[in-house]
């Protein structure tokens, strides 16, 4: 539809109906990856449509159905779909070209899968954990730290899907990257899969270092001077955000293994060794983790010790105040008794004397709770 036509629905739509409709539109569908020049209309599950030969994009074909058909008559080069959360109905079409398997499908549409690695055939369907690290200018017990989509790719002998779920993990940049790389582009689909898998686990490396700062910051704050009155529960929120951290970057080691260490028909042997480096950078952001883990357990711990400290204190102050206060009350206790026959009552300076007494022994215990430490 041209701009033209486009301008007049809106139009038609109503001035406050139409508007609001519009909003709600555009609320409903997150944004998509516009940062390649061969993209889809805006609103549509497919981001991305290209065909590779040697390692060099072709101009060849306008539509999917026309560029497998291409690729699959000449018997080399692969086409690489791009979709952004598309349903069901719109994954249908795809998935009977490529002869998807329907439970890889299902998990691709549905998402909210555990990173893993399945083999259909000759297909390969992998899952990854994308996360990107939320700026905020203040932690609290309510801060995101770090937001969590997926990238689910089909893996074949012609062909490379991709399907992401989330706002961020843009695979644009990367196609850039590789198309600028036609000699590791020319090696086929598996090169793309390693180019995600290294490009994930960069993003896992980036935000444990942001994460960083967040417990530097929290250690600081917990042994400052008045650290007892920390909020703890920043640190909580620190370790539910490492927990989702966690849940992304951990169950990758197997996949990630499998992948460089046993031969799989849709990768080529040569990648095996790039998927050996990826592995390496993985194993570092997990032992990351695990040291961010034992770290918010120790200012944790630390945290409490300190309140527990300043509740002593506090206590030792209320013991020495009502020890102080205990001696006039005694005194006064006894003197208060309405017994007739009492030595001090008829003499002229009992109650100087009384009043002295008071003072002098709440000033030796004062002085003794001061050098002690208690006052």
């Amino acid at each position: 539809m041209s701009m033209a036509g486009n301008l007049r629905k809106v139009t038609s739509l109503g001035r406050a109906g139409g508007l609001r409709t519009v909003a709600r539109l555009a609320r409903r569908r997150p944004r998509v990856d516009l940062s390649h020049p061969a993209r889809s209309p805006l609103g549509s599950s497919v981001v991305n449509c290209v065909t590779y030969r040697d390692g060099v994009r072709t101009p060849e074909g306008t539509g999917l159905v026309d560029a497998v058909r291409r690729v699959r008559k000449r018997g080399d080069g692969f086409v690489w779909l791009g979709l952004h959360e598309p349903t069901n109905e719109e994954f249908a079409d795809i998935a009977e070209l490529f002869d998807l398997h329907p439970l890889a499908v299902e998990d691709a549409v549905e998402a909210h899968q555990r990173p893993k690695l399945e083999r259909y055939g000759d297909t390969l369907f992998a899952v990854f954990k994308t996360v990107c690290y939320v700026e905020h200018e203040e932690l609290t017990a309510t801060s995101e730290v770090v937001n969590t989509g997926e990238i689910m790719v089909f893996v074949g002998p012609d062909f490379v899907v991709t399907v992401r779920h989330g706002r961020h993990g843009s695979l644009g940049p990367l196609r850039e990257e590789l198309e600028s790389d036609p000699e590791q582009l020319a090696k086929g689909p598996s090169a793309v899969l390693h180019a995600i898998a290294d490009h994930v686990v960069d993003d896992f490396l980036t935000a444990i270092d942001e994460v960083q700062g967040d417990i530097d910051q929290a250690e600081t704050a917990v042994f400052a001077e008045d650290g007892a009155r920390l909020d703890p529960g920043r640190i909580y929120q620190l370790k539910r955000e490492l927990l989702e951290l966690k849940r992304a970057v951990v169950p990758l080691g197997r996949p990630l293994e499998e992948l460089a260490t046993r031969p799989v028909r849709v990768v080529a042997p040569e990648i095996r060794a790039y998927f050996r480096d990826v592995s390496d950078h993985l194993l570092r952001a997990t032992e990351q983790i695990a040291a961010f883990d034992e770290l918010l357990n120790s200012i944790l711990q630390a945290h409490l010790a300190q309140v527990t400290v300043a509740q002593n204190e506090d206590m030792r102050k209320i013991t020495a105040w009502a020890a102080i206060v205990a001696v006039p009350t005694m005194v006064c206790g006894v003197y208060g008794m309405n017994f007739e026959h009492m030595p001090e009552l008829g003499w002229r300076y009992g109650y100087a004397l009384v009043i002295g007494l008071i003072t002098v022994a709440c000033a030796v215990l004062y002085r003794g709770f001061r050098r002690n430490g208690w006052l």
